[in-house]
This record gives structure tokens, C-alpha cells and sequence, in this order.
């Protein structure tokens, strides 16, 4: 077993939850990281996330549980393609009607995702600021990208159009829809403080 040798938690400020992970951000980002939440059901949710050197998304891996229900998603890109597997035992539907399926029907609909977007995980707003540089960027940059959304606790995976606008330093505004929150960073990109979701502890 590798030992990581970073660590943060995030505590969630909208409902009982938080989210713990140690990382190793030297070359790229290799992450493990557990999620808990009361949100669209109680659900802990353990992942794993790589990327290349540039911070783009190459790997993510997530098992969610729950009382009577486990779904598990893997999601890897290669030569600019995603391939993406899941698994399910139980009846997640059981504790939350109406989830969705696990996973995406047509993988090649995320061919210009290059980042993941784990449901309320502070963690996985770093990768587009990281991958863009956008902790160190001038005032008013903005970028449109396209990210993996993985909705929890079905892992659903959905392509998903967000921006990031800098507003100064160590502070950006993510944009998704009619969504919108401004993020407060650490030095080095990560979310400090994420408005109605989370704090960093």
C-alpha cells in the first residue's frame, strides 16, 4: 500500500457529511479519498483519482455504499477516449427512488472531458484550476470547460459544461448553469472555502 503524503478533510456546512483524502500533487495528482453525506440518502463514498503531469483526468474510481446497496463506477481515459464500467448489489432505488443508473450509456459523449467532477467533493474543483493554472492567473481570466460529473450517490456519470472566472488572488468563481459560487483557494489551488458546501478543516 502507498503512503500519500499529503492529507485534507472538508467538513460539510450544508448538511452531516464531510470528506477526507491524502494526495500526492508532485507530479500531477494521485488521490484517495472517503466521502460520508445525509444528502439524497446516508452514503460514504471511497475513491480513487489519477491524473498526468498536466492535471487532465486519466483514471477515477469510486465505490458507494449504503444500508442494503453498493454501486461501484471505473472510469479510465486512453488515447483520448473514456471507458467506463460499474457494478451494483442491492437496491440503491429501495433508499432513493428514482436514481439513475451507474455510469454513462455512451462514453464517446465525454470525448472533450478532461477532468472529473465528483458531486459536492471540494477536492475535484482543484483539477481544472491546477490544469489551467488558474491559482495564478490575472484577474477577470475565464475558462469554459467540460467535465465528468459524477453524480452521487447513483454514479451517474454526465457531461457537464462549467466555467471559472478569477476574481483576484486565490479566489474564482465556478459557474454551472444557473449555479454559482465563489471559491476562496490555498496557495497552491485547492478549495478553501466553497460557499453553502464545505470548509476546509
Amino acid at each position: 500500500m502507498t503512503v500519500l503524503p499529503r492529507a485534507f478533510a472538508w467538513q460539510r456546512t450544508d448538511t452531516t457529511g464531510g470528506e477526507f483524502v491524502t494526495l500526492d500533487d508532485r507530479r500531477g495528482l494521485r488521490a484517495k479519498g472517503i466521502a460520508f453525506a445525509a444528502d439524497n440518502g446516508l452514503y460514504s463514498c471511497r475513491y480513487e483519482l489519477h491524473t498526468d503531469e498536466h492535471w487532465a483526468s486519466t483514471r477515477f474510481e469510486a465505490a458507494v455504499e449504503g444500508a442494503g446497496w453498493l454501486r461501484t463506477l471505473r472510469m479510465e481515459r486512453a488515447a483520448g477516449r473514456w471507458r467506463v464500467t460499474t457494478s451494483e448489489q442491492g437496491d440503491l432505488n429501495r433508499a432513493v427512488p428514482a436514481a439513475p443508473l451507474s455510469g454513462i450509456e455512451d462514453p464517446d459523449r465525454l470525448h472533450a472531458v478532461l477532468d472529473v467532477d465528483l458531486y459536492n467533493s471540494p477536492l475535484t474543483n482543484t483539477l481544472p484550476v491546477r490544469r489551467l493554472g488558474l491559482h495564478r492567473a490575472e484577474k477577470g481570466t475565464t475558462v469554459q470547460i467540460e467535465a465528468a460529473w459524477v453524480l452521487l450517490p447513483s454514479l451517474a456519470v454526465l457531461p457537464f459544461q462549467q466555467s471559472y472566472e478569477v476574481l483576484g488572488p486565490r479566489r474564482v468563481r465556478y459557474r454551472s448553469e444557473t449555479f454559482t459560487a465563489d471559491l476562496d483557494l490555498t496557495d497552491d489551488g485547492y478549495v478553501a472555502e466553497y460557499p453553502g458546501l464545505a470548509t476546509l478543516a
